[in-house]
């Protein structure tokens, strides 16, 4: 009963206290928003912002803000629906202390303006009728008057802040805001971005403009960087001379096959950008911006091939060549050039499988094409040497490098097979595809070197892929690297036979060849012979003067050419090949990425050209070799992680692969014959 009473005693204390605390709390940020407004003079009032219904122009603005300055307040209410007693007193008090003291506020008006506010919510409080803005309860039913808003009005090429609105038009809205801004709205009136400006109110923070999308062709512009004008290592213009131009792409177009058994790689990206009739058109919409001479494709599909890629790039003037991987795998590599510009010569297809050998298990595949670059008849009668066009997609597996030196060394032989001329010379060659090695790893250096000492390295290093230096066991490359039942010397080529091939065959005389007619073995009676009579009855006499065995004169045999010993843990090859692009960005100071596997920027896929390699220590982006038969005259840039996850990495809606396109520009030497 006791502690019912006290109940009932303290609870009307309890209900005054809490009133009294929000009331005192509300005033203070009425009290500062309000002190903050009547700092501004009239002046800037005047022109930097005005009071008017939503849609108002500055001029009518301002003949608003004259009638309040002539009528006073009252007037202006008087247009207003009537709204609850704390929305009026608030209001008429604030645009009155504006209206009183034209001039500047010192301490003094502020405190008397504070004490005003101070007795309106006290007033208030004891009516019991707070507002339900202030007190951030239910908003109170719409006015019927017209909706008021603050519209900041230019003033030069800077914006300045909001003043204060009538509050009963604030009673049609629904305040979001804190209590302390209870009189501020941002005029939903939309602008340009560009002259959008950045909202700033005292103690409050910054309303920064909405985001806007870049499209994905602006984050993904890649520039083109022409080399045709820059001086080579001797100083003369890479375009001296006439040339057969040309450019090369080299592309990995992700096998919906391999896509959807990796499922988990792709979370990132929404389902309708995967289809495989929107990365067709997207690759087709490529190919024909680009337009290259040769095209060279992994990760082909066999049945998108010859259904889709094969007719398509046929309408585009190519002729295609394909081979799919071995067993059942349902990709491969393409290599498509234009039948205007190139005649093929040959076209070898490469498998890397081998049975019986443990080392060359696995399925990748290449192809090498000789192509006869054709030179136009204005040119008169000149000629061009043989181009030779190699692609390929090595092993993925990072712990398996020996497989992957395995597949390089016959794939490097077919090449020096196809390429080499009568003189033991090799015509320009360039090798492309997704090698699944990164730049200045082991297998990367062999290429670009041609050398490598491989004994006792761990296998997963060779590519660089991943780092298992902390794994216990670690797979060790050992010399041998392969078998020599595999046909492949340590040089990267075949072993032919030791026996040199005669240059003509041998030519004997009618004379000669009748010694043979009644020699010993020409008379003997050939066993099972079928007796014919008048025909195989007779045994033939051997005339007079005629020898029994005809003896040919002793020719000296050739010796057979010295079989060159395998270098103990070194492979090498003399292709001199090097790299069309630098794997850096001087101007962005990141490396360059081909692909995002797990969103982890990588290189991996490369063209290579044959030319003589240099130094470059400082990695300024200029050239790095000296110019040959073979010339690079420009590439198209790749691009850094930062801009590629900026892109929502690969693939996106614009680039419909999870590998990015190389191009490159070549020019050939065209020579008298």
């Amino acid at each position: 009963m006791i502690a019912s009473c006290l109940c009932y005693l303290l609870l009307p204390a309890a209900r005054l206290c809490r009133g009294l605390s929000r009331a005192l709390s509300d005033a203070f940020f009425t009290c500062r928003k309000n002190a903050f407004l009547a700092k501004s003079s009239p002046p800037q009032v005047e022109g930097d912002f005005a009071m008017a219904p939503q849609g108002l122009d500055q001029e009518e603005c301002e003949g608003l803000l004259q009638q309040w300055r002539e009528d006073g307040s009252s007037q202006v209410f008087s247009t207003v629906s009537e709204g609850p007693l704390i929305d009026k007193g608030l209001a008429q008090s604030s645009l009155a202390l504006l209206m009183d003291y034209p001039g500047e506020q010192d301490a003094a008006s502020e405190d008397k303006w504070c004490s005003r506010q101070l007795s309106d919510l006290q007033a208030a409080e004891n009516l019991e009728e707070p507002s339900p803005e202030v007190l951030g309860e239910e908003s109170l039913p719409e006015g019927e008057g017209p909706t008021w808003a603050a519209v900041p009005m230019q003033a030069g090429p800077q914006y300045a802040d909001c003043t204060i609105l009538p509050m009963g038009a604030l009673a049609a809205e629904e305040w979001e805001e804190d209590p302390a801004v209870v009189a501020w709205s941002l005029a939903p009136e939309p602008m340009p971005q560009e002259e959008a400006p950045i909202w700033s109110f005292e103690g409050l923070g910054q309303l920064q403009p909405p985001p806007v999308e870049i499209p994905y062709h602006e984050i993904l512009w890649r520039e083109w960087e022409d080399f045709s004008t820059q001086l080579d290592m001797q100083g003369l213009e890479a375009g001296d001379g006439p040339q057969f131009q040309f450019t090369l792409m080299s592309y990995n177009i992700l096998a919906q096959d391999l896509m959807q058994q990796s499922s988990e790689l792709y979370l990132h990206c929404h389902p309708d950008i995967l289809n495989w009739n929107y990365r067709f058109a997207n690759l087709m919409q490529e190919f024909q911006h680009w337009d290259p001479d040769i095209l060279c494709l992994q990760e082909v599909q066999e049945d998108h091939y010859w259904e889709q890629l094969e007719p398509s790039l046929r309408m585009m003037g190519f002729t295609c060549f394909y081979k799919r991987r071995t067993g059942c795998k349902t990709d491969g590599c393409a290599v498509c050039y234009k039948p205007t510009r190139f005649r093929l010569l040959c076209a070898s297809p490469v498998e890397y499988f081998r049975p019986g050998l443990e080392l060359l298990n696995r399925d990748n595949v290449g192809l090498v094409l000789l192509l006869q670059p054709l030179v136009p008849e204005g040119l008169g009668q000149v000629s061009v040497a043989p181009l030779c066009v190699a692609n390929t997609h090595i092993l993925y597996n990072p712990r398996r490098g020996d497989v992957k030196l395995a597949q390089m060394a016959i794939l490097l032989a077919e090449v020096d097979k196809v390429a080499r001329l009568s003189d033991g010379s090799h015509c320009p060659i360039i090798l492309c595809g997704d090698l699944n090695s990164v730049p200045d790893s082991p297998l990367y250096n062999f290429i670009r070197d041609g050398e490598l000492q491989y004994d006792g390295m761990p296998a997963w290093k060779v590519s660089g892929q991943e780092d298992f230096s902390h794994q216990l066991y670690q797979r060790k490359l050992q010399a041998p690297l392969w078998p020599s039942a595999l046909g492949i010397t340590d040089g990267c080529q075949y072993v032919t036979s030791r026996h040199p091939k005669r240059s003509e065959r041998r030519k004997y005389s009618r004379d000669f060849l009748l010694r043979f007619r009644f020699c010993s073995i020409a008379c003997q009676r050939p066993v099972g012979l079928v007796l014919m009579e008048g025909v195989t009855d007779t045994k033939p006499e051997r005339p007079a003067g005629w020898a029994e065995s005809v003896l040919e004169e002793d020719t000296p045999e050739p010796e057979p050419e010295p079989i060159s010993p395998r270098t103990i843990g070194t492979i090498q090859h003399c292709l001199h090949l090097t790299s069309v692009y630098t794997h850096f960005l001087p101007q962005h100071c990141r490396p360059e990425v081909t692909t995002m596997p797990l969103g982890i920027g990588t290189t991996v896929d490369y063209i290579f050209f044959s030319a003589e390699s240099c130094e470059n220590g400082n990695r300024t982006g200029h050239r790095l070799y000296q110019d040959g038969t073979l010339k690079l005259l420009g590439r198209l840039s790749l691009l850094s992680e930062e801009i590629l996850w900026a892109a929502n990495g690969l693939p996106n809606p614009f680039c419909s692969s999870d590998h990015l396109c190389l191009l490159a520009s070549f020019g050939m030497e065209v020579t008298a014959p």
